[in-house]
């Protein structure tokens, strides 16, 4: 059993395809640009078993004929690797193509079956420098790193989402560095996908009663992070 904070039928962005995206609330990170803090807490939700979060995504099964499926985000869904897992299990039971939008920092003891049982991660790296990161996350780099190595054992496909902050790192050097922390898994890495920082979770900051980290950051310039973006999958092609 899960909490579920949301669902949205027909996602197009988090993965290939046309996607039921399942929020499972909990998250063991506090990013300073978190724009979904009521998925932070692991209560928040109405509970969802494995059979039901499975049933619902059958109902849409006709439109992941051309290559779409369902995708576990959170919140953090490795949170609960075990839930994770058996989920994992039961929708490739039906047939349907699973992608996990994963920070990589969970559940360890269930790495090395989600690394090698999902079809595709959606791995976002909050940042390359384990002090930025820590800095930007409040949790050590380390099981990032742990998901990673597991991850490049298998063929399991990656796309790689980075939140790029202004004067963080939206530099041609950074896009460099972010490169090389990857370089351990460019065999899985399909692309990666720069994100511009936003201030849309300003608001849910307010509803409920919480400062919001970052309140004196612009929002990220789109067309540098589009450019960036283009860089950092040249890089990695050529690295």
């Amino acid at each position: 059993m899960a909490k579920l904070h949301s669902i949205e039928t027909m996602g197009l962005v988090d993965g290939p395809g046309i996607r039921t995206v399942f929020f499972l609330s909990g998250c063991p990170l506090r990013c300073v640009f978190c724009h979904n803090p009521d998925t932070q807490s692991p209560n928040f939700g109405k509970d969802i078993s494995v059979d039901e979060l499975v049933k619902r995504a059958k109902r849409m099964k006709p439109y992941y004929k051309n290559g779409g499926g369902v995708t576990i985000s959170g919140g953090e869904p490795m949170n609960d690797g075990k839930f994770l897992l058996e989920t994992i299990d039961a929708l490739h039971k039906e047939k349907i193509h699973v992608t996990v939008d994963t920070s990589g920092v969970g559940d360890r003891i269930y790495y090395p079956q989600i690394a090698e049982k999902a079809d595709l991660f959606l791995l976002d790296i909050k940042h390359y420098d384990p002090v930025m990161f820590k800095k930007i996350t409040k949790v050590d780099q380390d099981l990032l790193l742990e998901f990673m190595y597991q991850i490049s054992k298998t063929n399991t496909r990656v796309w790689i989402r980075h939140v790029m902050m202004p004067s963080v790192t939206d530099t041609r050097k950074d896009m460099e560095k972010l490169v090389e922390f990857l370089k351990p898994l460019k065999k899985n890495i399909d692309k990666i996908e720069i994100l511009p920082y936003h201030t849309l979770g300003v608001d849910k900051y307010k509803k409920m009663k919480r400062d919001y980290p970052l309140k004196n950051m612009p929002q990220m310039d789109k067309n540098l992070a589009k450019e960036l973006e283009s860089y950092a999958n040249f890089m990695l092609k050529s690295c």
